[in-house]
């Protein structure tokens, strides 16, 4: 079973203007509502890919009620905690020729430590042995930086996979509690760990300083360029193929998707991230914001390069 992790999930409302501008009103030539989150990005990946997922987080008010219906309706089965307070709203606003974007993220509703206590016991009764879960995103206001960590020891015992997507001071402690594999982007990775990211010389020095935190595997997105990997025993560079770039917005939570759902069919993590990668660059080439369909991405699976480092 997959399940995916959003703490701080959101109905994200993209505007298509013309253009542009600053410091005038701009009127928007097509809107569209998503669902969205990082983990649900993954939900839905996972889907289109023919995999169930159940999708786990935090949910409050008529704009909780509206995500949780809408998942339902796209075939995602959900599993949410209720808080109070109101479900976040975020505002994308893209040109007609994809080529510019804004996009501007509510903090959320603040979570309680009784609303934390009752999701990990909801994790608790559902995660099992092989079981993959995929913990992705922000945490709300009032949720400590540690509540990662305590989700992956808590998966640990109970001897499941457990995928971290997330940044800073969660990343940093999430990889203590030893994850399977973490994924951060480059930027994150600088952050993280202080240290060059401008060669891939570089990025395999900081990939190994993830893996001292504690990670057991780490993959090191890079947009375009593709991924690194590096496990205990290898690292590899995945080149991703070549489309015509539309929206970037969700494309790395893709190749999380791409990635996890190899895995959980017995592919090699060097191969998993070849789906993941192919995954990533088709969501990248859809407008708005849907995903790639799986003939898309087995398309581009066979475009994917692979080098030893």
């Amino acid at each position: 079973m997959i399940y995916t992790l959003t703490l701080n999930p959101a109905i994200d409302r993209e505007l298509t203007v013309t253009e542009i501008q600053f410091d005038s009103v701009l009127t928007a030539v097509k809107s569209q509502v998503d669902f969205g989150g990082k983990g649900f990005n993954v939900s839905r990946l996972l889907k289109s890919m023919g995999m169930c997922s159940t999708a786990l987080g935090f949910v409050g008010g008529r704009t909780g009620e509206r995500l949780r219906l809408g998942l339902q309706e796209l075939g995602i089965t959900t599993d949410f905690v209720s808080i109070p307070g109101e479900t976040r709203t975020n505002v994308s606003i893209v040109t007609e020729k994809h080529d510019r974007y804004i996009k501007v993220n509510e903090k959320g509703p603040s979570v309680d430590e009784p609303k934390q206590r009752e999701l990990l016991d909801k994790i608790a009764s559902l995660a099992g042995p092989a079981d993959w879960w995929v913990l992705a995103g922000s945490l709300p206001p009032a949720v400590p930086d540690s509540f990662y960590a305590q989700i992956i020891q808590l998966l640990n015992t109970r001897q499941a996979i457990t995928i971290l997507d997330t940044s800073g001071e969660s990343l940093r402690l999430g990889c203590e509690a030893k994850p399977f594999l973490v994924k951060p982007n480059v930027e994150e990775t600088h952050k993280l760990t202080g240290l060059p990211v401008h060669t891939i010389a570089q990025i395999v020095v900081a990939a190994k300083e993830l893996r001292r935190m504690g990670a057991q595997n780490v993959v090191i997105s890079m947009g375009k360029k593709g991924a690194l990997l590096q496990t205990a025993d290898e690292s590899w560079l995945v080149h991703s193929p070549k489309v015509k770039e539309k929206n970037p917005i969700g494309a790395g939570d893709s190749m999380v998707g791409g990635l996890v759902w190899a895995l959980s069919q017995g592919y090699t993590l060097k191969e998993a991230l070849g789906w993941g990668a192919a995954s990533g660059a088709a969501t990248a080439s859809m407008s708005g914001t849907e995903v790639g369909s799986r003939a898309l991405i087995e398309e581009l699976f066979q475009q994917v390069r692979y080098e030893k480092i």
